[in-house]
């Protein structure tokens, strides 16, 4: 988790400053009970909950079977590990089942941890998992509490209020966006939960609205213009509007403005199967946390999403029918919040009704440091990219922000009765070889069928000039590339027509047909799927189109379309996704 990485901030989680800090924070009184409750709102899975109870440990893409250990008994892989232990979502999952198993886990689990790291020892002692943490003992506190002896009661009390001072003493250490969302979000709850922590609430509920406006633009976006992260935020803020609400304080309109902006932007980065675009760093979102958590804003869309609309956070959006096309036409993020950048420039993904279709590898973070960096370079995206050099680059140091960013230079949307289209322009090749990349796309009225045309052209006199040189040093062959769409792994392709197209077929039972019209090779490859939750990148293929840029201009038409069999609607009703994925 590079949120966690980057909210240590120095401080040193589990250091003697750390332990220094939760030691003042302890002293004081002790609340003794709830002045209100929350209502638990994490949502957790049944099926995740049994593999807990049974000793399955899987946290961070790593599965750790012991069936008769603790769970803090176990040493964890690595940091990211050891941080989803410490935020405690995984009593999300335990509540879910909600058993007299694992209600005991959860209980013996909670105390464990508090004999063990209660006084400031552990890395769990950051202000965003320390916030994270209190909102899942607040939310589960019923859980926690019931039937337990009065000296686990206590504990859990005592150890509640020393993290609810922590919080209000040092949430300003939690790195900006989502890691101090978190924080602030955890001090509202405990301030509003806990007996005689009410004076807290004022100062976090202002903190929290300030945020709110300051992380939040006014197109309803973040600056790492992570789709998921983008969720998570929305979240924090609907649970911490709601419990103000409950407890009959106001909620600031700095607060709700950011609600209002980013429930349009989320609806505009979702799929026609409901999941998120996966793009700079994110995945698609926990199951129904989407649903719940637009449901719970009550903001109605104030125009009807697709064709023509403003950028979302950076991505167009094409849909029409069942069909959805993301594209990613702005330059990628820089600065603090590039450190989970993907060179992804006017990548797209494509989804047909509840099946995605043409996706983007994703996040290989859970997977270790080489499959990270793969992750984010520009052949794990379904784009045009020149061999061997991604479109947004690392600098010489070995820093993780892309220092060398393609910048969109044109962008342009146009809606028809015919369907719609767009064009784009990147300039991630330009000083390395001269060249400047443009996509064109349209999409039908009744999205059956998408155009694409991929364009690698020297636009002025010194792209030229650059370019004949590099021409030059090949040999006059020209600057190899490769067009890739990277294919779902719940689709199954195959090379057709004497390998002039490719079927792909859908669990739905809709077939697609990707053909082109220009000189370029067409080949179905290898390709990973890169997903949150699994032990290892699941296999799957991506089409490709590979070529040599050897004149100024080269451009590669291609389609993709639902065969002519394909019905107008289809029934697709089998829920054949795992809920715990190994």
């Amino acid at each position: 988790m590079a949120f966690y990485r980057a909210s240590q901030g120095g401080f040193g989680a589990g250091g003697w400053r750390a332990r220094l800090a939760v030691w003042r924070a302890a002293r004081g009184p002790v609340a003794n009970g709830f002045a209100s409750s929350p209502e638990p709102r994490s949502i957790g899975l049944f099926a995740k909950g049994r593999q807990l109870v049974a000793g399955n440990y899987l946290f961070a893409g790593h599965l750790i079977e012991s069936p008769g250990a603790g769970l803090w008994d176990i040493t964890p892989p690595d940091i990211d590990f050891a941080a989803e232990l410490q935020g405690f979502g995984w009593l999300d999952d335990l509540a879910a089942l909600g058993d007299a198993q694992a209600r005991n886990r959860a209980q013996v689990w909670t105390q464990d941890w508090i004999t063990r790291f209660g006084a400031g020892r552990g890395p769990g002692w950051t202000p965003d998992l320390t916030g994270r943490r209190v909102i899942r003992w607040i939310h589960h506190a019923l859980f926690l509490l019931n039937s337990a002896d009065r000296d686990a009661t206590d504990a859990y009390y005592r150890v509640l209020t020393t993290q609810t001072r922590y919080l209000s003493r040092h949430w300003a250490r939690a790195a900006p966006g989502l890691p101090r969302f978190e924080a602030l979000t955890g001090l509202v709850y405990a301030g509003l939960s806990l007996i005689g922590m009410e004076p807290l609430v004022g100062p976090a509920v202002a903190a929290l609205a300030a945020e709110a406006r300051a992380e939040v633009d006014e197109g309803g976006g973040i600056t790492t213009r992570n789709p998921e992260e983008l969720l998570e935020v929305f979240t924090l803020l609907n649970w911490a509007a709601q419990a103000l609400s409950e407890a009959g304080h106001t909620v600031p309109n700095d607060h709700l403005d950011a609600i209002e902006r980013i429930a349009p932007t989320l609806r505009a980065l979702r799929h026609a199967d409901g999941g998120l675009a996966r793009f700079h760093g994110g995945g698609k979102g926990a199951e129904g946390r989407l649903d719940q958590a637009l449901a719970t804003a009550r903001i109605r869309p104030h125009k009807p999403l697709g064709h023509g609309n403003a950028p979302a956070m950076g991505y167009v959006r094409l849909s029409a029918g069942r069909t959805s096309m993301l594209m990613d036409a702005a330059a990628p993020p820089g600065g603090r919040a590039g450190g989970s950048a993907h060179a992804s420039t006017l990548a797209i993904e494509v989804t047909s009704g509840r099946r995605p279709l043409v996706v983007n590898c994703g996040s290989g973070a859970p997977f270790g440091t080489e499959w990270r960096r793969a992750g984010r370079a520009t052949p794990s995206h379904s784009t045009l990219g020149i061999d061997g050099v991604s479109s947004s680059r690392f600098g010489a140091g070995a820093g993780e922000v892309l220092e060398e960013r393609a910048a969109v230079l044109t962008l342009r949307q146009q809606a028809t009765k015919e369907g719609a289209a767009v064009h784009a322009a990147q300039d991630g090749w330009a000083m390395t070889h001269g060249l400047t990349h443009a996509r064109d796309l349209a999409m039908s009225a009744d999205g059956r069928h998408i155009a694409g045309a991929d364009t690698l052209i020297s636009l002025n006199p010194q792209g030229k000039a650059r370019f004949e040189r590099v021409l030059t040093a090949t040999g006059l062959q020209g600057v190899p590339f490769s067009i890739r769409f990277h294919l779902h792994p719940d689709t199954d392709s195959t090379l057709d027509m004497g390998g002039n197209a490719v079927s792909v077929a859908l669990k739905s039972g809709e077939i697609w047909v990707f053909r082109h019209d220009s000189p370029a090779t067409l080949s179905l490859e290898p390709s990973v799927y890169l997903e949150r939750g699994r032990l290892k990148p699941r296999a799957t293929k991506q089409i490709v189109l590979s070529g040599f840029a050897a004149g100024i201009e080269t451009r590669i038409g291609w389609t993709l379309a639902k065969a002519q069999d394909t019905p107008l609607a289809i029934r697709d009703l089998d829920r054949d996704d795992t809920p715990v994925p190994l």
